[in-house]
């Protein structure tokens, strides 16, 4: 395989892994996630057996340092605050307290999901000539939907954006049944659907196409348990639905645990991400 002999991995138009012959001999390995999480290139140099990470320049191990750490805390918060807010649903005093919980831990997501794609936007892209990662120039916003790291945090984020939508509508008095299901569940609905597709997409690039267990890869964890908790938040969104015949939910516990478990799940993944960093 020669420096233009490149062999990519992935699925339909998305690379995610991608095998070349740098100028000065060996072979490097890039792969999408640890790019971006780690700032890590893997190179195996000419004649030797085992492969060593080739990290990028400090100024994005800096970024993504910085940006990890506020992806992982907000969404280790906000999970909190979600599963606190179905906790208040659930066994406390009103919808009232539970609401204004819910969107403080929106806030938190929407942080979240922003920081996850401005590390998308700003990690270091490969250098094939050279066989290491390039520092890129900072830059808050980027459209850049052939690539499935960016794709996937752009549907999380706008997932989180709609979720605030609901989670705004919610605070609003003297709704009826239509608005209700109009205003809060239909946009509820609408954030389940885009966190699930930005999971598989994730768990596409963390699998590099081909999907399955990966039980000693962390990414793959992180990935999974916030797609259970997607899962979990969609089964909540479906319970939540308020029948017009009767003005009652489908079903209230089903829809406070559900959001109580995926919340936990979001919580546990912002705690793993703290250690997927360079």
């Amino acid at each position: 395989m020669s420096q233009t002999e490149r062999r990519s991995e992935g699925a339909g138009p998305f690379t995610t892994r991608l095998t070349w012959r740098p100028v000065e001999g060996g072979t490097a390995v890039w792969e999408s996630r640890k790019a971006r999480k780690r700032g890590q290139l893997t190179v195996r140099a000419a004649g030797e057996l085992e492969s060593r990470s080739r990290i990028a320049d400090l100024v994005s191990i800096s970024r993504l340092r910085r940006l990890n750490t506020v992806a992982a805390l907000a969404f280790t918060v906000g999970g909190a605050l979600f599963a606190l807010g179905a906790c208040v649903a659930q066994f406390g005093s009103g919808d009232a307290t539970a609401a204004w919980i819910y969107f403080a831990g929106g806030l938190f997501f929407n942080t979240g999901g922003y920081a996850s794609l401005l590390q998308a936007i700003n990690a270091p892209r490969p250098d094939v000539e050279a066989g290491s990662l390039a520092v890129r120039r900072w830059a808050w916003w980027s459209y850049e939907p052939h690539r499935i790291d960016w794709l996937s945090t752009f549907v999380l984020f706008v997932g989180t954006l709609v979720f605030g939508i609901n989670l705004l509508n919610s605070l609003l008095k003297g709704l009826s049944l239509q608005q209700v299901n109009r205003l809060i569940w239909a946009p509820d609905m609408v954030g389940c659907f885009l966190f699930l597709i930005s999971g598989h997409l994730a768990l596409v690039e963390v699998c590099h196409g081909r999907l399955g267990v990966r039980a000693r890869d962390l990414s793959w964890w992180i990935v999974a348990v916030n797609q259970l908790g997607s899962l979990l938040f969609l089964i909540s969104a479906l319970a939540a639905f308020t029948r017009p015949a009767t003005g009652s939910l489908v079903n209230e516990d089903i829809a406070n645990w559900g959001t109580l478990t995926g919340a936990l799940c979001f919580s546990v993944g912002g705690v793993l991400q703290f250690f997927e960093r360079p």
